[in-house]
């Protein structure tokens, strides 16, 4: 069973979480709900998401603020954030949220469509990512086995499927890169995307290493 990526929505007003998770339920995702700063830097230091979705007027610690604590943080710094506003104070304003660290800015009311479509291309990215660590950590175990001298049939069925798992996942990413070529979609996700591409480079290059015959050393590529 695969896992279900985790979005977090943070807002003070729970009729605008009402709202989120009325647009974002058609992505069959967990929705955490946090209804200030404070609270969503709690979640955040149990739970791994996918992307966050950040209201930028908050008392106390707004959008800014917590974005900013967001990115200091080694284990989050990398989550993408898409900010929320009901108010828009011309490019200063935005310009702001984005050197907060937003992959994206969106006034309310905003499209439901849009909104899902943007968050629906950052879990997508996020689930080729945990799969990459599946891949990587199976390649492991196969390069450990096989400096213990445990080559045989079982290496070489472990061998079989990691490949064919790693070329599953090879061919969703390039999917879903022509995807974001063909939708002109925000250079984060791109560059998200082409980030994806080169350590599946890495991955497949280690794991021809293994084929019999080769003769060559493998190595991983870096997880970050």
């Amino acid at each position: 069973m695969v896992q279900k990526a985790k979005i977090l929505l943070v807002d003070d007003r729970p009729e605008n979480l009402l709202a989120l998770e009325a647009i974002l339920s058609a992505l069959d995702q967990t929705l955490v709900r946090a209804s200030s700063g404070e609270e969503a830097l709690k979640a955040l230091l149990t739970d791994d998401f996918a992307v966050i979705l950040l209201d930028v007027q908050m008392p106390g610690m707004d959008g800014f603020e917590t974005a900013a604590h967001i990115k200091r943080r080694e284990r989050t710094r990398d989550i993408p954030i898409i900010f929320l506003t009901a108010i828009n104070h011309g490019p200063h304003h935005t310009f702001r949220g984005y050197a907060a660290g937003a992959v994206d800015y969106i006034s309310k009311p905003f499209d439901p469509w849009v909104l899902r479509a943007k968050v629906s291309v950052f879990v997508d990215l996020y689930m080729k990512n945990c799969q990459l660590r599946e891949q990587a950590a199976l390649l492991r175990l196969q390069l450990e086995g096989g400096a213990n001298g445990g080559q045989g049939s079982q290496s070489a069925g472990l061998l079989a499927e990691l490949s064919a798992r790693l070329a599953a996942v090879e061919e969703q990413a390039e999917a879903l890169s022509k995807q974001l070529d063909d939708d002109s979609a925000d250079a984060a996700a791109v560059a998200t995307a082409a980030h994806l591409e080169r350590k599946l480079t890495g991955l497949r290059r280690a794991l021809d290493a293994l084929e019999p015959g080769t003769g060559a050393t493998p190595s991983l590529p870096s997880q970050n």
